[in-house]
Parts: structure tokens; C-alpha cells; sequence
């Protein structure tokens, strides 16, 4: 992960509201993503994931999107990205999440019960995404193969830590005095 690591290095932090973020072509599209580090990000993915039985990929939008359409591209598993908007879709399922900086709704459509996935999201922050999407796939009755997200912001509350959910990461990160430090190079899992 030496082009992770090392672009998360020059990461500047920006403070939202009271959270300090770091902006990051994987988190937030700028600057630009350049192909050799999306390629490392997904050999990660495919190398941590237990892609074994998977059927489905799910990414919260957006920028869960670029990442796993690259995994999809790359594994030959459907992908599903859970969207800001709704559709009216017949089985469509609504979810509420809370980041550290923000609320908003979700919608899960073309996920039903018994369907094998892998959810993939781009950084594990304060955990209000991922706990929303993956207590909604347990109350579908999706089958919850694995859970890789990119980067993992540490050193802060995670609503993940009180759940059985446990997804894994490429690299984990912390802000400490307004610099963002690499803490695990190999993330969790």
C-alpha cells in the first residue's frame, strides 16, 4: 500500500463543523485519483476480502462507487450501489445514517433476502454509514460475507464498536494536532 500510504501523507485536514477531515482523491475525489493508486486499492480489496460466495457488491454512494466498480470490473461480481435518492422501486428500503458532519437518507434497491454480499465503502470514519447499511442488508436477510472499507479514521467514537459488525481496512489513520498519522499500514482484518 506504499501510494495509499504515501498520498494519504500529503492529505490536507480541513475542519467541518468541529470534525477535522481529511480530503483525499479516494474520500472525496480530489485531488484527482490516478489509475496506479486505484489499482493498488482494489488488489488490497480483492487480496483482504473473502470474495468466496459473494453475489453481490454494495456501495453506498458516492464515493464508495468508483472503488467498487473497480473490484466488480476486476472480480466479475454484480455491483449495487445504494443510493441518496429514491426511486420508488417496488422493494425499495429507506435507511437513515448520521456521519460525524451530517444526516440523510439512503435507499436500497436489488437486494433481497439470501443474496451473498460484500459491502465496500471508502473510509470507516465515526461508522454512521456503514452501521446503517449493514443493520439494513441483516433486516433484508442479505447475507453478510465481508466488509472491507479503504481507509479507517481512528481515535474518535465509532458506532461500529457496538455492533457484532467487524469490517476490515486497508490502512488506518488518526488526526493528532491538525496532521493526519498512519497508526496500521495493513488496517484491520
Amino acid at each position: 500500500m506504499d501510494r495509499l500510504r504515501e498520498s494519504l501523507r500529503s492529505a490536507p485536514i480541513v475542519e467541518k463543523e468541529g470534525y477535522h477531515y481529511f480530503v483525499h482523491p479516494v474520500s472525496d475525489g480530489v485531488p484527482m485519483l490516478r489509475p496506479e493508486l486505484l489499482r493498488e486499492i482494489v488488489i488490497g480489496i480483492v487480496r483482504k476480502a473473502n470474495l468466496d460466495r459473494v453475489d453481490k457488491i454494495v456501495a453506498p454512494e458516492a464515493m464508495g462507487i468508483h472503488i467498487s466498480t473497480a473490484v466488480s470490473l476486476m472480480t466479475d461480481i454484480p455491483l449495487v450501489v445504494v443510493r441518496k435518492r429514491s426511486y420508488g422501486l417496488d422493494d425499495e428500503m429507506s435507511i437513515a445514517k448520521a456521519t460525524g458532519y451530517a444526516e440523510s437518507e439512503m435507499f436500497i434497491n436489488d437486494v433481497h433476502s439470501g443474496d451473498r454480499v460484500l459491502v465496500i465503502d471508502d473510509v470507516l470514519s465515526t461508522g454512521g454509514t456503514l452501521r446503517a447499511l449493514l443493520t439494513a442488508l441483516d433486516e433484508i436477510g442479505a447475507e453478510l460475507i465481508d466488509t472491507v472499507a479503504v481507509i479507517k479514521k481512528v481515535g474518535g467514537t465509532n458506532e461500529l464498536d457496538e455492533t457484532d459488525f467487524e469490517p476490515k481496512t486497508l490502512i488506518n489513520v488518526d488526526i493528532q494536532h491538525g496532521e493526519l498519522v498512519i497508526v496500521d499500514e495493513d488496517g484491520d482484518g
